[in-house]
């Protein structure tokens, strides 16, 4: 059997083609956009293999089987038409998702949603392939990645001397495609055995007429940003509760005044890849801060007691996360301790008076307040106070302040920590401790509650 993969003039798909018959290349990315023929190419590379080498297995992953169905198995068969295949060569079988060649070969289509019984994907671990493909990898966590990626060059392999191979197929995405992939490219910095392919609708010389005028006339401009133009650093997640164009105003808002009264939130490290966060304010403007690694509880507190005998600040002003090993400092400093899970603080409603806010928790209390505070350019960051890589982590950290849940009626929350450090690798402690400052201006109206209360 020969098969030809007509490329007809995407130089960008034939660039991925010639990396998958680079026996040193074992990583692809090919991400940038709609209409950039991702999941042709797909299809054609992993079925080409297939039909190509008897008794060989791969996958195709998706977010979810429906997704497959809908959308995976038409671009399959749009590939089996234009090589003018027919059902004599493969079976489908429905009932285990996966297509049975006539040469013994099998394609996986696997659904890798995220499982309550298995949040580290492990079901992954077991499979044993030859290659696959991860289509719409904008949409997977790191583990599910890691998984599928390890059940590779674990069938035949040897047998037709075939290198593991793994395609990712995606839109821009602020996963850990954009961190692990597009910046070390664009850096030029990418491992060995990885390469990335930035393509655009333009590179698709099949697109049908009028495509592009109705992505320029559907799309948002966020949107035309990432699926259109291929811009990796906007994100139009609904969800986000921060404009990321505010949020690269943080060091550029010279209008903030200064305060009244200068304060200090802290965030303490509580594993070993976490770090813990020093913060000074002079109002809303950040005047002073500090990352450091590795100190017990008695050497954060020491720290935290330089920052107030330099700054003039009073413990009556100084918080910092009074969970796990966080509440030993507060206790040894005598200052405020904010406990993310606590019952939200009243809010003054104007014309009827104080409430309690539809929040989930102080910390979703704090964190709404904030994004709407960055949101009206009232946050800034003095120049030199945080260093380049503090600067890069506090903007990816800030584009995943999102609402959990925003299509339900449930009192309103942000995505969980955990759910966070999943996404972009580690702990998001500088958009925390950025988010405690929120707490004074909640705290300190306590006395004019009492006193509207009388």
């Amino acid at each position: 059997m020969e098969l030809t993969f007509d490329i007809y003039g995407n130089l960008k798909q034939l660039e991925v083609c010639h990396h998958w018959q680079d026996s040193s290349v074992t990583d692809i990315v090919y991400g940038g956009s709609k209409g950039s023929g991702k999941s042709y190419l797909g299809c054609s590379l992993i079925f080409g293999d297939a039909f190509t080498y008897p008794g060989t297995h791969y996958f195709i992953a998706r977010d979810s089987l429906t997704n497959l169905r809908k959308f995976t198995i038409p671009s399959i068969h749009e590939v089996f038409n234009h090589w003018q295949i027919g059902p004599a060569y493969y079976n489908y079988n429905g009932q285990d998702n996966y297509y049975q060649l006539y040469n013994k070969s099998r394609v996986y289509l696997l659904d890798a949603k995220p499982l309550p019984s298995d949040p580290l994907y492990a079901r992954f671990g077991s499979m044993q392939m030859t290659r696959g493909w991860i289509e719409e990898a904008g949409e997977f966590v790191e583990a599910a990645k890691n998984n599928l990626a390890a059940s590779i060059e674990r069938w035949k392999n040897d047998t037709y001397n075939l290198a593991p191979k793994l395609l990712q197929t995606c839109n821009p995405a602020k996963n850990y495609l954009y961190k692990q992939y597009y910046r070390k490219h664009k850096e030029n910095n990418l491992e060995d055995w990885k390469r990335f392919v930035q393509a655009l609708p333009q590179d698709n010389k099949k697109l049908p007429p009028g495509y592009l005028e109705n992505l320029h006339r559907t799309l948002s401009p966020n949107e035309k940003q990432r699926l259109l133009y291929g811009n990796w650093e906007y994100d139009d997640d609904p969800a986000a509760l921060i404009d990321y164009e505010k949020i690269l105003d943080i060091w550029n808002n010279q209008h903030v005044p200064r305060g009244s009264k200068r304060w200090i939130t802290f965030d303490v490290a509580r594993y070993g890849r976490d770090s813990t966060k020093i913060c000074v304010w002079d109002g809303w403007r950040v005047i002073g801060y500090q990352t450091h690694r590795g100190l017990s509880v008695p050497q954060v507190a020491a720290k935290v007691r330089e920052a107030m005998n330099r700054f003039q600040i009073p413990a009556s002003q100084v918080v910092g996360d009074d969970d796990g090993v966080g509440g030993g400092v507060t206790d040894l400093l005598g200052c405020k301790g904010f406990i993310n899970n606590s019952r939200p603080l009243e809010e003054l409603n104007p014309g009827i008076g104080w409430q309690q806010p539809n929040y989930f928790n102080l910390k979703s209390q704090c964190y709404f307040r904030f994004a709407d505070r960055v949101n009206k350019a009232g946050l800034y960051i003095e120049p030199g106070v945080m260093s380049a890589p503090e600067q890069e982590e506090t903007i990816e950290e800030l584009e995943q302040v999102k609402q959990k849940d925003m299509d339900t009626d449930k009192r309103k929350s942000v995505v969980p920590k955990e759910e966070v450090k999943e996404i972009i690798g580690r702990s998001p402690d500088n958009s925390d401790v950025l988010m405690m400052r929120e707490y004074f201006e909640l705290a300190y109206r306590e006395p004019m509650r009492r006193t509207n209360r009388k």
